[in-house]
């Protein structure tokens, strides 16, 4: 437990000046080097770590997608280029497959495409959001707040009103998890979007929030969180490792400690498409 704390303490202060600076480079950069990090965790764990020819290529791509997407200022031209980069590398791949004569198989290709997309995805969609229009330097925000709360009130929330664990959430999968604990996770996450509303409203004037969107978004990042969580816990005990990595000790590596993160970062992603949770009131 002492260690956990201290590594948690640790990548605080290593966060917060990523967050503090988000609007300058130090932000993209971040993000490639977690991508790459997580990109290399998951080819250890899959077993490919050493196949140049399947990690190479994604390395790349997790590199410089994070700087096309902050500095690239035609949108348009952004989505040409990821998709462009997306198609060609899955024709790259099952290209790879296709003439190993049988080194590679069609699962570990579809495991390390899948994964390395959602991966990819996931850190690209923190930039996204937090390049989203103006309110986007409150709104990426919500992906820390939201995974965060979320797993630690589940966690809290199970452990007083799931005594025994009577109640299994999915037990073949994380057996620890119960339902109490995942609704107090959804309870508690819905709550601090309507607390982080009301905060952004008292610093900022000129921002007005939504509250019944925030309290949506609570609800959807809350399980959409849980969701991704038990996802990267059944890859992993799929291939019978306790943790990715070991970068931050007593959490494991980057996947464990961002596997909420990757799956809210890309549903909000889509929602910012979608709905406006602040309003500009000088605008309006």
């Amino acid at each position: 437990m002492k260690t956990r704390i201290i590594t948690a303490i640790v990548a605080i202060l290593i966060l917060l000046p990523v967050l503090i600076f988000s609007h300058t480079a130090l932000f993209p950069i971040a993000m490639a080097i977690c991508s790459v990090v997580a990109i290399y965790e998951m080819s250890a764990c899959i077993g490919v770590k050493k196949e140049w020819a399947f990690t190479v290529p994604v390395y790349l791509i997790a590199t410089g997608m994070p700087f096309l997407i902050r500095y690239c200022a035609n949108p348009n031209t952004v989505r040409q280029c990821v998709t462009a980069l997306l198609c060609v590398a899955l024709m790259y791949f099952l290209a790879l497959m296709t003439f190993s004569h049988g080194k590679y198989k069609l699962a570990d290709v579809a495991i390390w495409v899948m994964t390395a997309l959602y991966i990819l995805v996931g850190f690209n969609a923190i930039l996204m959001v937090r390049d989203y229009e103006a309110a986007g330097k409150f709104v990426y925000l919500m992906i820390f707040i939201g995974a965060w709360v979320t797993d630690t009130f589940a966690y809290f929330c199970g452990m007083l009103l799931g005594k025994g664990g009577k109640h299994k959430l999915i037990p073949d999968v994380s057996p620890k998890k119960t339902v109490e604990g995942s609704i107090g996770g959804i309870v508690f996450c819905v709550l601090s979007m309507l607390l982080f509303g009301w905060i952004i409203e008292q610093i900022d004037i000129q921002w007005k929030a939504d509250y019944l969107l925030l309290a949506l978004a609570g609800l959807v990042i809350s399980v959409v969180s849980q969701v991704g969580d038990l996802c990267m816990s059944f890859i992993k005990r799929t291939y019978g490792i306790k943790d990715y990595g070991k970068l931050f000790p007593g959490h494991g590596g980057v996947l464990d400690r961002f596997d909420s993160i990757l799956a809210v970062a890309s549903i909000l992603a889509v929602f910012c498409s979608y709905f406006n949770f602040f309003q500009d009131m000088i605008r309006a």
